[in-house]
């Protein structure tokens, strides 16, 4: 699985071999968001506000380097 970013006991990763739509994962000890990548919208889960803020706040500074992570390891499902 591709870890992208990491702070703390916080992660964002994009699993390989996943299903669409175009998502990520923050992963904390107690928590878990499934992310859309195009919209930032949380689609599953949730998160402490406090780890969601810093979490989204990365990704959208981040996008391309997380649409590229899922277009390496889910070449089935490409974001353009």
């Amino acid at each position: 699985m591709g870890k992208l970013h990491q702070f703390g006991k916080v992660f964002i990763r994009v699993y390989a071999n996943d299903h669409l739509p175009p998502h990520f994962h923050i992963v904390s000890p107690d928590d878990e968001a499934l992310v859309e990548i195009a919209t930032l919208d949380i689609l599953a889960g949730a998160l402490p506000s406090r780890v969601a803020k810093k979490a989204l706040a990365w990704a959208a500074d981040n996008k391309a380097v997380i649409a590229a992570e899922w277009n390496r390891i889910n070449p089935r499902f490409p974001i353009d």
